[in-house]
Order: structure tokens, then sequence, then C-alpha cells
């Protein structure tokens, strides 16, 4: 058998632990966290380590290029992308000078294509990392992969650059460089952080005092976290129980009944007033019945209320309540524990004995237990034995009851002799034999039985005293009364039994439902199951195992197999090349059907995320052939009818039979001029398509005026952009406000492509007598310019679609090309560092949103290719 996933992974991680690994985490650019990793390289630069700073970006800042000063600094390897030159980590060069410690800043970075080893910056860390040399490295929390969607709904701002969270939780060290949101303000106001021109943008969108606070939030919050993690392993790795307060974590016990609500809230208060308290409901399902006086409607809404309060709701499998809640409360590292007032009357009290409240009490420990009262208490029903097996206290109880209950009976019976006949007497001591079998089983009444028959035979029967039967129908009598008393005893016991089987089947689908309302509600990736049945099962961790296609499956573990030493795991197959590795407590019988069933679960989500992988590779096939088969049609049509009407032309010209004037010389020749013009942008378009699609577009960026561009762009429209009328430089195209905004970084030739498309599109929908209008602004270091137009507009279904080549939505003919126009100019657009959006025009149109790079910024930072300041 191969060597299963988690072992190569785990592997992996023994190899990157050769060389120590310390991050700085701040929560936005400028907090310092360069310069804190400067400083602690000079410490350890004087005490004799060998520092080597690989990359270390100062971006002009006076103070931290003066903690550079005096470390050894790497030469940058110099890489070419698209006509241009960048600088970056020259990882072999540091894995041959092989020093003590390494300084990498911005750990988010995207390598230049090509130019390096790997396409991200925290992969060659890894390598470094591999062989054995230390590594600083700093990080922006809004570049954790899991955190990166959240900062773009706070700041606006998309993260294309990230690292995942997996690989910076594994450094030795993370420390938290934090400043507060107003002296981070102050410090860039300072021009402490950007340049002067940049301030004010910077000020007003990203550094804004809000988004700061929330960034802040979120790295204090990812840290704890962490810091959590490290508290749990030490605990685990030291074999500590006790409970450590460091924060408050407060669980509360549901069952199901109509409390529910009101213990959640009283919960909820608790944790509250805390900072950072922390709610964990717990629903516990066993299989002595607990879940049989269970609803799950109440449930389900229980668990959307702890969800809305910000807190997590958990199932767990345990025979007895009191003790699997104390379990998971020690587990979880919880402070206190909420519970409800018992439901259960008086009578149900004084007959079952010490209740889950009182025995959750005793079992507490350093958890503080608080008993809520409401409404339902003391009104619960009395339940039957809720046990899967009876206690000792029954067992014990059960046999001394049918010998006391008898004899008690007895001296009863012999008080008020005469009052009734032997078969009333007999009747009584029947029921004495069916309340023994209802405390102690089949075997106390038994007992009961036993005993009975000879206190009748020496008390009742004559002749009374002796154990003598003269009459034969007293011999019949007692052999009757016994035979009842054993056959009622075992009737009374097997209906025990399968209320008790009937009560586990309960719970089994309880557990069950629960397991298939989170996959309903998304909760069905693999770790989310992973993590559900450690829960469940009160195990220390649960693994997948996974077997490479090449081996074949363990035909020796069709279901489980057993440990075959005390620290060896619970193994069970989870389908054909996947099982389960649970360690910890050893299982019961009665628990294995339910982890089965889990394991199967599991199973599916493994075959499901190998079926979406599957159509993941088979999806850019598929769009490649939509792409191949729409090419051909484009050919077929579109190529060849411009071609057809020059051909035309110039036939018409050559012939010899016919004699044209001047006119119609000077008209047949404007048609094929204009068929090849056609022709000629059509392939153009065609093969830019192509190139972009094959990652093979050259760029040439360069400073470039808005104003400069834009005329060649209206000169190479078509006719159609002249039937409109209009005030501007090309009749139908009315241009504003262009010489107000900045320069571009932008290639020249790709945006007049780009502005060309989209003018001319616009001209196409825009009604006549309404002319175009082409407008720019200057926002946070872009320019976006506005192409307006008072056409039909577009549905929010189609404004993806009309991005797709080779499609004419919403075109009024067939003749208006082959539809490639703004798949090209989005294409072109993207590869500028730009984006392209649609949006309507009030009062009716579209309104097409070209955003591009500001020179000023662009230069400082080429575009996706380097993470924010440190």
């Amino acid at each position: 058998m191969g060597t299963p996933a988690p072992a190569v992974a785990e592997a992996r991680r023994a190899a990157l632990r050769a060389g120590r690994f310390k991050v700085y985490l701040g929560a936005a650019p400028g907090v310092g966290k360069t310069y804190r990793m400067l400083d602690e390289a000079q410490r350890r630069a004087g005490r004799g380590a060998a520092v080597l700073a690989g990359l270390v970006e100062c971006h002009r800042r006076q103070h931290t290029e003066e903690k550079l000063a005096g470390l050894d600094v790497l030469p940058r390897a110099e890489c070419e992308y698209r006509g241009g030159r960048y600088a970056e980590l020259d990882v072999a060069a540091v894995l041959a000078r092989r020093p003590d410690v390494v300084l990498i800043d911005e750990l988010a970075h995207s390598n230049v294509p090509g130019g390096g080893r790997h396409p991200k910056r925290w992969q060659d860390v890894e390598d470094i990392l591999a062989a054995g040399i230390d590594v600083i490295a700093t990080l922006n929390i809004q570049h954790l992969e899991s955190l990166s969607d959240v900062v773009e709904k706070i700041t606006g701002v998309p993260q294309r650059e990230t690292v995942p969270d997996d690989f910076v939780r594994r450094a030795d060290e993370i420390e938290l460089v934090d400043i507060p949101p107003e002296g981070l303000r102050r410090r860039m106001a300072h021009g402490n952080i950007y340049p002067p021109e940049r301030i004010d943008a910077s000020l007003a969108n990203f550094f804004r005092p809000g988004n700061l606070n929330a960034l802040r939030e979120l790295a204090l919050l990812w840290v704890a976290g962490r810091v959590e993690e490290a508290l749990t392993k030490y605990r685990a790795e030291h074999n500590i129980g006790a409970v450590w307060e460091t924060r408050e974590r407060v669980v509360v016990a549901l069952t199901g009944g109509p409390e529910g609500q009101t213990l959640i809230r009283r919960a909820a208060r608790i944790a509250a007033r805390s900072a950072g308290g922390e709610l964990l409901a717990v629903h516990v399902t066993r299989s002595d019945g607990l879940a049989s006086g269970a609803s799950h409607a109440a449930l389900a809404a229980q668990r959307v209320l702890v969800e809305n309060l910000g807190g997590s709701y958990h199932s767990v499998v345990g025979d007895e309540v009191a003790s699997a809640l104390v379990d998971f409360a020690t587990a979880e590292n919880a402070t206190q524990l909420v519970l409800g007032t018992s439901r259960r009357g008086r009578l149900e009290r004084f007959i079952g004995g010490r209740g889950i409240g009182e025995t959750v009490v005793s079992l507490s420990g350093n958890i503080d237990v608080h008993t809520v009262t409401h409404e339902r208490a003391g009104h619960g029903r009395l339940l039957p034995s809720r046990r899967r097996t009876l206690p000792v206290s029954r067992l014990i109880a059960g046999p001394v009851a049918g010998l006391l209950l008898p004899i008690l009976l007895t001296v009863l019976l012999d008080r008020t002799r005469g009052t009734l006949n032997l078969t009333g007497e007999a009747l009584l001591f029947l029921l004495a034999v069916v309340a023994v079998a209802c405390i102690g089983g089949v075997m106390s009444a038994l007992v009961a039985a036993v005993t009975a028959a000879l206190l009748l035979n020496y008390w009742f029967i004559p002749p009374i005293g002796a154990f003598t039967l003269n009459d034969p129908d007293s011999v019949v009598a007692l052999v009757v009364f016994a035979a009842v008393a054993a056959i009622v005893a075992a009737v009374v016991d097997r209906s025990l039994r399968m209320s008790r089987r009937a009560a586990r089947a309960t719970a089994e689908a309880e557990t069950m439902s629960s397991l298939a309302g989170s996959i309903v509600r998304g909760d069905h990736t693999i770790p989310a199951l992973l993590e559900r049945t450690r829960e469940t099962f009160g195990m220390d961790s649960v693994e997948l195992l996974r077997e490479p296609d090449g081996d074949r499956p363990d035909s020796a573990a069709p279901g489980h197999r057993r440990r075959t030493g005390p620290d060896s795991p619970l193994i069970v197959t989870a389908g054909p090349r996947a099982r389960l590795a649970l360690h910890g407590r050893t299982l019961p019988s009665s628990e294995r059907r339910v982890l089965a069933a889990f394991a199967a679960h599991v199973g599916a989500a493994v075959e499901r995320a190998q079926l979406a992988e599957a159509a993941a590779e088979v999806e850019p096939v598929k769009a490649a052939d939509r792409l191949r088969t729409a090419l051909l049609r484009a050919v077929s049509h579109d190529l060849r009818t411009p071609l057809a009407g020059s051909l035309a032309a110039v036939s018409s010209l050559r012939s010899r039979e016919v004699v044209f004037s001047e006119e119609d010389r000077e008209e047949l020749l404007a048609s094929a001029e204009a068929s090849l013009l056609r022709l000629h942008r059509l392939v153009e378009n065609l093969l830019d398509l192509s190139r972009l699609q094959a990652g093979a577009l050259t760029l040439a960026l360069r400073a470039t005026a808005l104003e400069e561009v834009l005329p060649g762009a209206l000169d190479s429209l078509e006719p159609a952009a002249a039937d409109a009328g209009g005030s501007g430089p090309t009749p139908g195209i009315d241009v504003q406000d262009l010489e107000a905004v900045p320069a571009l970084w932008v290639d020249p030739p790709l945006l007049e492509r780009v502005l060309a498309n989209l003018v001319g599109n616009a001209v196409r929908h825009s009604p006549a007598g309404r002319p175009v209008l082409v407008t720019a602004s200057a926002l946070a270091g872009r320019v976006e310019v506005r192409i307006i137009d008072r056409g039909p507009g577009i549905t929010p279904a189609d404004r993806e679609r009309v991005f797709e080549p080779f499609q004419r939505l919403g075109d009024r003919d067939n003749t208006a090309g082959p539809g490639l126009g703004l798949a090209l100019a989005r294409g072109l657009t993207e590869a500028m560092d730009g984006t392209l959006t649609p949006e309507d025009t009030p009062g009716g149109g579209l309104t097409m949103v070209l955003s591009l790079p500001a020179a000023v910024y662009a230069e400082q930072a080429p575009a996706a290719l380097s993470s924010d300041a440190a």
C-alpha cells in the first residue's frame, strides 16, 4: 500500500521545520513590519549570526533604510516580462550562500512569470526553509487566503495576492505588529508611508478609520486563534485536563425541549459579559433514549438561534448524558456550563434518584455550573427507564426487591387474613412479581416468583405452616401462578428491551438527521465532516487516509479494524480508496453502525470532490471546444463576407466587358477598401484574442495621456459612427473632461484598440440623434473612462455574457461583426491591470466603465507584480 496523503503532508511539515520560520503580521500597510524585521536582524547580526537581507522593500522610507545599513544585502535577480524588467528574490543565490537567517519581505508577492522557481514568493520560502535556513518574513492580514473576501467587502479593494493560512500557521513564531488607526493615519499624513501625491487618496479610501479598525480586529482575532491552537496543543502534549480560564467559554446543554431558547439566551448573556466570550450549544444523543424525548424541529430552531447569537452548535453521542456534557466542556476548555432545571416531577425524581443536573455538578470540577429555572421545570412526564443496560443500583435492588416485596406483602396479608380468598392473594403476589420485573428485569422477577410461590404455599395454602400440598387444585394453582409470573416477567422484560432498542434507533436517526441537516445547510466539506465525526463520537482526532490510484485498497478491512495496541487508531472504511483513522476512546459495538454511516458520508464527500476535480479538468477542454466551434462559425461567415465584397469590387474593376465611369470606379474602390479594412480589423481581433488566451501578448507600458489616444481610436471607427451627429471631434460622439485626468500607465496601441471597440459598440446601439458621451475622472490612483450610450441597455443577467467571444447579444443584425469587440476589450484591459464593467445609464442605455491605473502610482508598483507596502 502506498503512503497515505496525510503522511506525505506530515513528512513535508517535518522537512519545513528544518529551518525556523518567523512572520511579522500587520493589519495594514505602514504599521512597521519591515522596520521591526530589520531591528531583529540587527540584533541577531550583533550576536554573530550570518544575516542576509534576501529581499527587503524600504519604499524610500528614511528610518527603514537606516535600519538596513550594515546588513548583507543580496542582489536581486533581474527578470524580463512583457517588455519590462523586474527585480525578484534570487532563491538560488540564497541556497548557495546558506546564511543563518534570511529576510524576505512581502510574503504574498507574486513572482514574475518565468522569473523564478515558483509563481508565489511564499513557495520560494518553503524551499529555503526545507534547506535548513531560518526565514523572517512580513505579511499583511488582508493577504491571508481565508480573509481575502472579508477584506474586499470591508475595503472594496480585491486581493489578488494571497498566502494559504496553513502555511502561515506552520510558522514557529507569529508576531503581531499593531498600531492604533489614529496613529497609522498620522503616520500617513506625515508622509512616512506613501509619497505626498498618494496621501489624500489613501486616507479617503483604504485608510479610513472604519477600515483600519476592522482590519485591526481581524488581525487580533486571527492571532488569538493561533494562540488558542498553541494552547490546545500544549495542553494535549502535557495531558492537562484542568480548565484554564484564559477566556470565557459558556456551554449550554440542549435537550430539544421547549426550555431550550430560554437557556440559550441566558448563556449568551453570560458569554457577553466578558470580551471575547464564546457560546457553545451541545445536544447529547445517547443510546438510552434521550433523543426519544427531543423534538427535532425544536433542535433545528434552537440551532438557528445559537448561530444568530454568534455561537456554535455541536452534537455528541454518549451513553451517560452527564459525563458526556462534562467531557465535552472539558475538551473545549469551557469555564461555565448552563443547564435547565429538571423537567422531572417529584415522583420520577423519587423513583429515578439523582438527576443529570446533580450528576453534572458532582463531575464538573473547576467548571461553574448554572442551573436555570424555566416554565417547564417539574412538569415533565414520567418516563420509563432510559438506560441501555441496568445500572448497578438496580441490578442490586432487583433481587433484593424480589425477596423483600413478597415478604412484606405476606406480612400485610397475614394481618388481614380472611379478607381475601386465595385467588385474590395470588393476584397480589403476581402484581408484586410484575413490579419486581420492572425494577430488576427477568432474573429478579424469577427470584420474586419463587419467593412468592413458597410464601403462598407456607402461609396461605392448607395445611398452613408447612411446605406441603394435599389438595390437587392447590398444586395446579401454585404451578399456574409460578408459570404466569415467569411469563409476565419475561414479557415485561422483553418490552423494556424493545423500548430501549427503539430508543437506540431513535437516537441514531436523530444523529443522522442532524448530520444530513448540516450537509443540506452547506457544511459538507470534508474537514467539516471530519470535525463533526470527532465531536459526535468524542474522539481525540479523526484523519482521512487516501490511497493513491496506483495502489489496491485494503481488502482486509471491509468495515472496521480494531486496535492492535493501546495507541493504535480505529480504522473505518469510507470508500474504495478512503479510510478514516479515529484516535481516542474505544467505541462500543452499539456506536459502530452510526460510525459506518458517518464514514459513508465522508466517502461520498471524497467522491464528490474527485468528481469536481475531474469536471474542472474537463471544463477548459469544453471551453476550448466551444471557442473552436464559434471561431469556425465566425470564419465561415464574418471572414467570407468582407472577402466576397472586396473580391466582387476588384473583379468588376478588372472586367473588360463593362466600362465604368469615374464615379463608379471610385465607388467600387471605396467598397473594396471598406471590405478589406473590415477584414483587417477582424483578423487583428482574432490574433489579439488568441495571444490573450495563450498569454503571449507583449505589453509596452508607459505614461500616456488619454487625449493622445482617443482621436486615433475615433478615426479608426467605421462610417456608421458618423450617422448620429454630435459636437465632438467625430460626429455622433461627444468627448468631455479628458484634460482634467492624469496620464495613464498603459500600452497606447492596445488602449486605442480598446477605446475603438467600446465606442464603436456604443455608436452601433445608440439611436439617431443621441450622441455617445465619452468622459473621464480620477479616483484613488486610477482613471475611470466612461463610454455612455442611450441605447436599449443590457439586463443584469446578460452583463457577463456580452464579454463572451463570438456572440452578438442585443445586435440588431448579423452584419455587425463576429462578436469579438467587447471580449477583446475586456481581455486587453485586464492585461493592462484594468477593469471593464457595464452599468446602467440613468434614463436608459448602457455605460461602460473603463478603469486603468494612473501613471504616477503604477510607476512605483508595477501592475499585478507587487504586494502592498509593508
